[in-house]
């Protein structure tokens, strides 16, 4: 049975899901902001990029009889709801990997995505193809996604899914979910979500919350911005 309207509330925030830390920098001659929902905002474009949402995985999972809880899809949309009240932006660039597969093209991430979409009419969101979305296949059209093959440009950006360092241009990516390991004391550790900042090219976290990390370590060039709950704080970087 199709779950009902109500339960696909995505118009009010609640502060789970509120926007909270904010890290400005400079990348590619343009000022961003780092934002703790795993979302980069460039302000004078009025443009959120995201990577690796993976829509209907746990779905997915499920269709392969692993028994995983609902509720996944819901509270990722309303995340990006969250962003894009708290930016005001007017376009959503998703850097590959929307959906996760197609075995997780239920009626029920449909009916989400739908009702998501008419609370965001205004928004223009366009779809960079990553791997998983080449086996998952295309949104239909009624979903109001644009599809574009990486690299798109928007310039100076380059949007696109697998990481490449371009000769001219500023590429954002995704594809790797980069994740951090802190050390403390007491032999304790925490894996974390980052952004991974090179010269040329910036890598963003996974956006969805049913997604691993891969533990990245940056280069003489890079810098890495780690998200912890809703605060971010830059690690200390070799010369950059």
């Amino acid at each position: 049975m199709p779950r009902s309207r109500t339960e696909f509330d995505f118009g009010v925030v609640s502060d789970e899901t509120a926007v909270a830390g904010v890290y400005a920098t400079a990348i590619g001659g343009e000022k961003v902001e780092l934002l703790a929902t795993r979302a980069l905002h460039w302000p004078r474009e009025r443009t959120v990029f995201v990577a690796d949402v993976h829509l209907g995985k746990a779905a997915a999972f499920r269709a392969g009889g692993i028994p995983l809880p609902r509720g996944s899809t819901a509270a990722d949309l309303k995340r990006l709801t969250a962003v894009l009240q708290h930016t005001g932006a007017r376009r959503l660039v998703v850097l590959g990997d929307f959906l996760h597969a197609a075995a997780g093209r239920v009626a029920a991430l449909d009916s989400a995505f739908r009702q998501w979409r008419e609370l965001h009419s205004a928004v223009e969101v366009i779809l960079v193809r990553g791997n998983h979305d080449d086996r998952a296949g295309d949104p239909p059209p009624d979903w109001g996604v644009a599809v574009v093959n990486e690299p798109h440009p928007l310039a100076p950006f380059l949007a696109c899914h697998v990481p490449v360092t371009p000769r001219t241009g500023f590429a954002l990516c995704g594809h790797v979910h980069p994740g951090v390991r802190l050390s403390g004391s007491a032999h304790q550790s925490e894996r974390l979500p980052c952004f991974l900042l090179g010269r040329r090219r910036a890598i963003l976290p996974a956006f969805g919350s049913f997604t691993g990390l891969a533990l990245v370590a940056p280069n003489d060039h890079e810098r890495i911005v780690a998200v912890a709950g809703t605060r971010l704080f830059a690690l200390p970087a070799r010369p950059y």
